[in-house]
């Protein structure tokens, strides 16, 4: 069911009530290193990803109690945020039974910088910061693995942005972790672009891919590679599974930018590209150490625009922490003009540009 949502007046300065009110965050995501169909320890099939980590873009909610109001009445700011309003009813649902006063209803207010429509994660950060933000008006932390589960709950599928930074393997339909790879990723600076123009993709017009043994069989593979990648620290191998997996996926999204981007990443000594494979963000991955660095990243930058592929940020993702560094220059912002679907709609977010 879904609650009953009073958006408020366009314009107007948000002022919380009488209530308790909490706080949440979460990050966004750069897109998958790698996703499929894996076998669980049963054996049996699941979709699974792994995402990139993005430092900088994520989401903001503030959830402001009402006692005596029905639990379904919420006051959304902005209204459009439907996924994050279910997300907070699930949650007070969740939170309401430990404490001693019947479930009640709020105002939520949100606010993010995450791009819509390019695979960021822009809709799964919105909702685990509304679910940080109602358990905190209750004084609770809620673990990750009840984060997951109201997350996909909200939204039939979320990524695995309620983690720490250790890459998983992640059951994105399920919300659960099928296998931890290591305790971080290699470092990778990664030069970041947008294809297809940056048109958001409506990942629920796509047709709906079957995977036969030999399909699970290879993504096994690359799962057995991408985990002997971050074990070892090795940003040549990440880069040969996340350009496999990328490819993979072309098969569905058909991005004719695709043979531009592999080109370029050979060109100038990249270790491979990922792709989001449920939107157009796309990244160059570097070894840090690679000779040259700078300057094979501003020749990368120049050949991506001369092929009318806009470079969007140069970031590095360092081992074992969150991701910190990012290098910005030249126009502040790109903006995304059109939401994903009409469920899933969010106010134009920028871009950080080159």
């Amino acid at each position: 069911m879904t609650p009953a949502v009073r958006p408020g007046t366009p314009g107007a300065q948000w002022r919380p009530g009488p209530g308790r009110t909490g706080t949440g965050r979460a990050p966004g995501h750069h897109g998958e290193i790698l996703q499929g169909v894996f076998l669980d320890d049963a054996g049996r099939r699941c979709a699974g990803l792994v995402t990139l980590p993005l430092p900088g873009p994520g989401s903001r909610a503030e959830f402001t109690r009402r006692p005596g109001t029905p639990p379904r009445q919420l006051t959304v700011y902005p209204a459009d945020r439907t996924k994050a309003a279910r997300a907070a009813a699930l949650t007070v649902a969740e939170c309401a039974p430990g404490h001693r006063e019947p479930p009640c209803g709020g105002e939520l207010r949100i606010a993010g910088d995450i791009p819509v429509g390019l695979g960021m994660g822009s809709s799964t950060s919105d909702v685990i910061a509304v679910v940080r933000a109602v358990a905190d008006s209750y004084g609770t932390r809620l673990p990750p693995e009840v984060i997951a589960r109201l997350a996909v709950r909200a939204e039939l599928a979320c990524d695995p942005l309620m983690l720490d930074d250790r890459p998983v393997l992640f059951a994105q339909r399920e919300g659960r972790v099928l296998e931890v790879l290591g305790r971080a990723l290699p470092p990778v600076v990664v030069v970041g672009c947008s294809l297809g123009a940056g048109a958001p993709v409506d990942t629920l017009s796509l047709p709906v891919r079957t995977h036969d043994d030999g399909a699970v069989r290879a993504y096994e593979r690359l799962r057995v590679l991408l985990r002997q990648a971050v074990v070892t620290g090795d940003v040549a191998l990440l880069g040969e599974v996340a350009t496999a997996s990328a490819r993979r996926g072309q098969e569905l999204l058909r991005h004719p930018e695709f043979e531009s981007l592999t080109d370029i990443a050979s060109r100038f000594g990249a270790a491979g590209v990922q792709i989001a494979h449920s939107g157009a963000v796309a990244g160059l991955l570097f070894d840090p150490a690679t000779p040259g660095l700078r300057r094979r990243i501003r020749g990368c930058v120049r050949a991506l625009e001369h092929r009318s592929i806009p470079a969007t940020r140069v970031f590095s993702t360092p081992a074992g922490s969150h991701p910190t560094k990012e290098f910005r220059s030249g126009p502040a912002h790109r903006r995304v003009d059109r939401p994903t679907r009409p469920d899933t709609p969010r106010r134009p977010a920028p871009v950080s540009a080159l």
